[in-house]
């Protein structure tokens, strides 16, 4: 499941800044907060009481393995207005204007595929079969938990397409309603003057950097022995 949230990028004196919409997956970042706990305990119990080289191979350890949470639980996020969609995924961030998207498509993972055909997955809304199963029974039984003939209700009908009564039956699993709202952005905005330019592609080197040090510190430190 994903969140949606809002936040102002800088002012650009040109024109108003459009807002951003955030989305996050919670799971991640309650998953994320509990092994960086565990990590954090292990680790610093470790660098007060271990012997020899115990609290060296633990700092290194913590060096390595903190970065790598953070960018596969915390880090993960999609941001989208009226001009862009910015991915910050574990590794690299991308940037496409909505002129470039060529498609959202939904199966067993979220992605966006640009205009060259490249795909880019949403590490931040992850695809979640039994909220689908859920959010399906619930639009067959309709409004009062029962499908009358057997069939799905007008109701569950028209609110299976995020239309009609969605608010009263939640017919869509969250992460295919947020897929729902990108869609209509990129449907609205690909023809837009502030909506054009190329993809842009950056590595996460201030995640990477770290981890990589973390790892040469714990190989040489086994190595040596």
């Amino acid at each position: 499941m994903t969140t949606p949230d809002h936040q102002s990028p800088l002012p650009d004196a040109s024109r108003p800044e459009a807002r951003d919409r955030i989305y996050r997956s919670p799971a991640g970042i309650v998953g994320g907060v509990l092994l960086l706990l565990i990590v954090g305990w292990l680790g610093l119990d470790a660098l007060i009481s271990g012997h020899g080289r115990t609290p060296w191979l633990a700092l290194a350890g913590l060096i390595l393995i903190v970065p790598v949470v953070i960018a596969f639980t915390l880090r993960p996020a999609v941001y989208a207005n009226e001009d862009r969609l910015r991915i910050r995924n574990p590794l690299r961030v991308i940037v496409l204007p909505w002129g470039k998207v060529a498609s959202l498509r939904s199966h067993y993972s979220n992605e966006v595929v640009d205009t060259s055909g490249t795909k880019y997955q949403l590490w931040s809304v992850p695809v979640s079969l039994r909220a689908r199963k859920k959010a399906a029974r619930q639009a067959a039984q309709g409004p009062d938990g029962r499908g009358g003939d057997g069939r799905p209700s007008s109701l569950g009908r028209a609110s299976a397409f995020g239309r009609g009564a969605a608010a009263d039956v939640p017919s869509r699993a969250e992460a295919d309603r947020v897929m729902d709202e990108l869609r209509e952005l990129a449907e609205a905005r690909a023809t837009a003057d502030g909506a054009q330019g190329e993809v842009t592609v950056r590595w996460a080197y201030e995640v990477m950097g770290p981890a990589l040090a973390g790892a040469v510190v714990l190989a040489i430190l086994l190595i040596v022995g």
